[in-house]
């Protein structure tokens, strides 16, 4: 990406080499390859760089847009993020806040505080990141354990021993869940949540690479 500078601030950006006008002259898409930076910037034209350092990942967070800088000292623009804001880490009951109930959203007899309800008249839960992690969860186990139904219905339907090796592992799946749920519920708050699925290298220093992240994974059958 670049940006045009005229009268020394940024007048345009350009996502990709193309002809363009600067002044009365027109130049051609190929300055952007054969000329020096310098040339570019000579004309007005910077590329942009980008800052990421504050860029936060998108499961949990909110990043802000990015903010283009044109430093006319160093010759240069970035486009940088601001502070990036947590998601939710838990439920939280929806309520009318005075600005809505001033602006005209709320019902009549409306007070601040008031909890927001559906059409059924139920208070209106936006669910945070522990409920939609553990959803998940839960979910990951009945795909693994769907796996292994039919020795199940085999042995209702015939009466076929299962075997104890997809016994334990059945078991291992759900206590491995169970684990997992609570590690989840028990997170104060987003990082916390973060820390949880985020992958590390456990080996001791000089020994081959393990990584594992804090909330473990299921069991595999027959390990």
């Amino acid at each position: 990406m670049y940006a045009i500078i005229t009268d020394g601030s940024i007048s345009k950006y350009i996502n990709h080499p193309k002809s363009l006008v600067i002044g009365d002259v027109q130049y051609p898409a190929k300055i952007f390859s054969l000329w020096t930076a310098s040339e570019l910037a000579a004309i007005g034209i910077l590329e942009v760089t980008f800052d990421d350092s504050k860029k936060k990942d998108e499961t949990y967070y909110i990043n802000t847009n990015q903010t283009y800088t044109y430093d006319a000292d160093a010759g240069t623009v970035t486009a940088a993020y601001g502070n990036a804001t947590a998601k939710a880490h838990a439920d939280v009951a929806e309520v009318w806040s005075q600005d809505e109930i001033d602006d005209g959203y709320a019902p009549d007899g409306t007070s601040a505080d008031d909890p927001k309800n559906d059409d059924n008249g139920n208070q209106i839960i936006t669910r945070g990141l522990k409920y939609n992690f553990i959803q998940t969860i839960k979910a990951q186990a009945e795909g693994l354990l769907n796996q292994t139904d039919w020795y199940i219905t085999r042995k209702a339907e015939k009466n076929t021993a299962i075997p104890s090796a997809v016994t334990t592992w059945r078991n291992g799946i759900r206590t491995k869940q169970a684990a997992m749920e609570t590690l989840i519920t028990n997170a104060s708050n987003t990082a916390a949540i973060e820390t949880l699925y985020t992958y590390v290298n456990t080996a001791d220093e000089g020994d081959p690479v393990v990584m594992e992240r804090p909330l473990g994974v299921f069991p595999e059958l027959g390990s």
